[in-house]
């Protein structure tokens, strides 16, 4: 695969970005102020640093292998007239460069999380949130032309912020509940399980976000008049498999709601909590695993041409 490199990094960025606004925001909704100063529960500095360092790297990699991919050169040696034409003269160099300045404003930021809590994260989740934005001009929204380009990419950067919630939230669930065992406290638990009922109060707002964006988005891709013939083209069978694990995100997302979140509740009403901590880490993993095949498809998905086959 020609693409490999494009999207391993597209798939990383994805990933990283989203992880690191999700989880913040995360912290602001789910968390109280007392809550967001303990170090047992979320320490987000930490996090904060390592994933906005890492977006740094994954946008200077990604851009030297996008350069190299649209001059047909090889990455090595990178060839500065491509990297500079790149920023100067296309959309996707100006994005680039507004990512870059968006994360080391959350790098700044972060440094003084232990000082204002809630002020700094404010200013994290918006520079993050900023830089998922950017990754809208990596797609095809960002190619696409005229009114219909300028809807396409609201719609898109409202379709990945609300991913990055979701993405954020199954990342926190995990940091709170994947501890050796014996360092959970009933306190911690009791917190997790009032994070997961406000989660679920969140989750289904994104989740008719991202309905309903998704559907502006494939409108303007495909249009109704196609959707019979998706199944002939590359991109429509990914777009297919997409779906089917939206759908098995939704049906998991469901279970936590409804039985897992309740049992867990039940379990520090009668002490035991083993069982219900042991499906919810279950849970999480399926969900993980899930949201990632998810952005990886997502990430291929960006290097396809959606109408290749209809015209």
């Amino acid at each position: 695969m020609d693409n490999l490199p494009v999207i391993a990094i597209r798939f990383a960025l994805y990933a990283d970005l989203m992880v690191l606004a999700g989880m913040t925001v995360f912290t602001l909704y789910a968390l109280t102020a007392a809550e967001r100063t303990s170090t047992s529960l979320i320490s987000l500095r930490p996090i904060v640093l390592v994933l906005a360092l890492l977006g740094l790297i994954l946008s200077g990699l990604g851009l030297l292998v996008l350069a190299a991919a649209m001059m047909g050169a090889d990455l090595f040696p990178v060839d500065p007239t491509h990297v500079r034409m790149i920023l100067v003269e296309t959309a996707i160099g100006t994005a680039w460069i507004v990512r870059m300045l968006a994360l080391a404003i959350v790098l700044t930021a972060a440094l003084t999380l232990g000082r204002f809590p809630t002020a700094m994260r404010i200013v994290v989740l918006l520079a993050s949130s900023v830089a998922v934005a950017t990754l809208v001009w990596t797609g095809h929204a960002g190619a696409t032309e005229g009114v219909s380009g300028t809807i396409h990419r609201l719609s898109d950067i409202v379709h990945m912020l609300a991913a990055a919630i979701w993405v954020g939230g199954i990342a926190s669930f995990a940091w709170l509940l994947f501890k050796p065992a014996g360092q959970t406290s009933s306190i911690e638990l009791a917190i997790t399980h009032r994070a997961l009922e406000q989660f679920s109060r969140v989750g289904a707002l994104v989740v008719g976000l991202i309905v309903l964006t998704g559907l502006i988005n494939s409108q303007i891709l495909i249009g109704i008049d196609n959707v019979g013939l998706i199944a002939r083209t590359p991109y429509g069978q990914l777009l297919l498999a997409k779906l089917a694990l939206f759908g098995l995100m939704l049906a998991l997302a469901a279970t936590n709601r409804w039985r897992l979140t309740p049992a867990l509740d039940a379990g520090m009403t009668s002490g035991n909590l083993a069982a219900a901590v042991i499906a919810l880490r279950k849970s999480l993993i399926a969900e993980g695993v899930t949201v990632f095949l998810i952005l990886a498809l997502v990430a291929w998905l960006g290097t396809l041409e959606p109408l290749g086959l209809f015209e």
